[in-house]
């Protein structure tokens, strides 16, 4: 029965990781940008930024005004300090391809790296003198 080598192990079980954190989910985002996601704001304290405001909105000075104070308070967190926009910019991460094409990307890596695998199990050929 065949068992994979050192430098065969290497491949198959970085690939494995690469393509469990990176696979996007049906509707959502990947595992591994939902994780980086939750360690920038475990806590869900950081403000995120507000949505434009609604065109039908715009007369309503209450709405204004509360939607410029959000804006306001995630400004000044923002600004506050590199390790806090370090982290609003992290929670507010996401995918960086659409859902089929990092699905179309990863497959390929991984019809790559089995190539690569089979390829390391080659045996090494010396020249001939």
């Amino acid at each position: 029965m065949w068992q994979p080598n050192r430098a065969q192990w290497a491949v198959i079980w970085s690939v494995a990781v690469l393509l469990i954190l990176a696979w996007p989910a049906a509707n959502g985002s990947s595992l591994g940008v939902k994780a980086i996601n939750w360690i920038a704001d475990p806590t869900g304290s950081l403000p995120a930024l507000p949505p434009p405001l609604a065109m039908g909105l715009d007369d309503d000075g209450d709405a204004v005004t509360a939607h410029d104070e959000q804006e306001h308070e995630y400004y000044r967190v923002y600004g506050s300090s590199a390790v806090t926009r370090m982290r609003m910019n992290l929670k507010e991460l996401s995918d960086p391809f659409d859902s089929t094409t990092e699905r179309q990307l990863l497959t390929g890596l991984g019809i790559l790296s089995a190539l690569l695998v089979w390829r390391l199990n080659a045996p090494r050929q010396r020249p001939k003198d």
